[in-house]
């Protein structure tokens, strides 16, 4: 059997599992199957980045960061845009097929053991995020790694990654999200989310709503770690546009860092770099020593947000951005007006039914001249029906299509119609990789072709 179909086999067997919308707060359940495993997951360093939005963009960027010093790096982060093994990266590239599935050889003895011992306690099985945590931390003590960046699946105490003690625990901003799980209020999320601060811990955060602000403080003071926060310890000093990006200057924890170039769009993003950068601080010199240029340049450099404000078509501009909950869209909204020069954007919208997509929609109304409603592929998409109620109700003009191609299809014709319209896809994580892969299928970087 090749690599190639013996990594789908993996990824087959973990569909079998409860799936990841399916969430108990158990972390003591993958920390059992890496006990026997002789914890992998304290072999190399660790940064774990959780947070309500920008999260998986700025463990991208650590990780970017930390590779340009010259440290084998792992990253670990969901959900995937395409093929599963874009969650476990090593050096920058997705896991190689042969290395998933020789990691998943080595773990099923002990999963069936855990999950023998589950079932004798009345308990289901291990999950499938569960066992995508433990494949990810035993790749990586296999690589081996020097440093993994580990992004949290969701919330934090009680999430799977929290097996691992990070050195840096890395906070982007919280807000509301997966309240059913994590609780209504933004000090109850931020409590769940604080628990990935371990003792003496260096712990950095995004600039916070006070109230996740006061829980950050108790949780590390209760832990002897110290708390670095936007603002006040580190920040942006000047951001401004640049072809392909923008141009950023930085105060890091220890270091003034000027006219660096990240090559991705929106404010945010700048933001998401300067708590990179102060989170790097904090791993490689504790957060005493700058970062040498030359080494932060190319780590900036060679970034990349797939899914995030992503490029994908021209003449008309394609966008694709994988909002997916109203922080998500503010920041999609933001984006466009600053980022972007164009008058008017008809946005390609599908969204899961769990998701806040009312408040997804009032935030989206306000950039959007006209809405192609459509549905992710996935069992839990809304009804592209009740999205465009919610649409119209708001005041602008909308569609319903049966699938992204269609919809996708009448959005680049209505664009191409004038050179000041362009198009963003976006709404949920699902719909970003499928469009991903229908604008590489069509070629839509060669131009509207209707």
């Amino acid at each position: 059997m090749s690599d190639r179909n013996r990594a789908d086999a993996v990824y087959a067997a973990l569909l079998t599992r409860q799936g990841e919308q399916w969430v108990q707060p158990r972390v003591e359940r993958a920390r059992r199957v890496l006990e026997l495993l002789d914890d992998p997951q304290r072999t190399y360093r660790v940064i774990h980045v959780t947070g309500t939005n920008g999260k998986t963009s700025t463990s991208r960027i650590i990780e970017s960061i930390v590779r340009a010093h010259g440290l084998r790096t792992g990253l670990f982060t969901s959900p995937h845009l395409e093929r599963f093994t874009e969650r476990v990266m090593i050096d920058g590239e997705p896991i190689d097929d042969g290395l998933i599935a020789d990691a998943w050889e080595e773990i099923a003895p002990f999963v069936d053991l855990v999950d023998a011992e589950l079932a004798a306690k009345g308990d289901a099985p291990l999950t499938f995020f569960e066992l995508l945590t433990v494949l990810a931390f035993v790749a990586f003590a296999d690589a081996p790694v020097d440093v993994a960046v580990i992004e949290v699946g969701i919330g934090g105490a009680w999430d799977s990654t929290n097996t691992a003690d990070g050195d840096v625990a890395v906070f982007a901003p919280i807000d509301i999200d997966h309240a059913d799980k994590l609780g209504g209020t933004i000090a109850e999320i931020a409590t769940v989310k604080s628990g990935i601060i371990k003792d003496g811990a260096a712990v950095v955060s995004a600039q916070q709503d006070a109230a996740a602000l006061r829980v950050l403080e108790t949780a590390a003071a209760a832990r002897r770690a110290s708390l670095a926060v936007e603002g006040t310890a580190f920040g942006l000093t000047a951001q401004r546009l640049a072809v392909g990006g923008q141009q950023l200057s930085v105060q890091g924890l220890a270091g003034t860092y000027d006219d660096l170039y990240l090559p991705l769009y929106g404010a945010h993003q700048g933001h998401n770099a300067a708590l990179a950068i102060a989170a790097v601080e904090s791993l490689i010199g504790g957060g005493t020593q700058p970062l040498t240029g030359d080494v932060l340049t190319e780590g900036l450099a060679q970034v990349t947000s797939p899914g995030r404000l992503q490029l994908v078509g021209v003449a008309p501009t394609v966008l694709v951005d994988s909002a997916h909950n109203p922080h998500g869209a503010r920041a999609l909204v933001a984006a466009l007006g600053d980022s972007f020069d164009f008058d008017e954007w008809g946005i390609v919208f599908g969204a899961f039914g769990d998701k806040d997509t009312a408040g997804i929609v009032s935030t989206l109304a306000p950039a959007a001249t006209q809405v192609f409603v459509t549905a992710p592929d996935s069992d839990r998409a809304a009804d592209p029906d009740r999205l465009a109620d919610l649409v119209e109700a708001a005041g602008i003009p909308v569609t319903v299509h049966r699938d992204l191609a269609d919809a996708a299809e009448a959005a680049r014709q209505w664009a191409a119609a004038s050179d000041r319209r362009a198009v963003v896809i976006a709404g949920s994580v699902v719909l970003a990789g499928e469009a991903v892969q229908l604008a590489a299928a069509e070629d839509w970087k060669d131009g509207w072709q209707g």
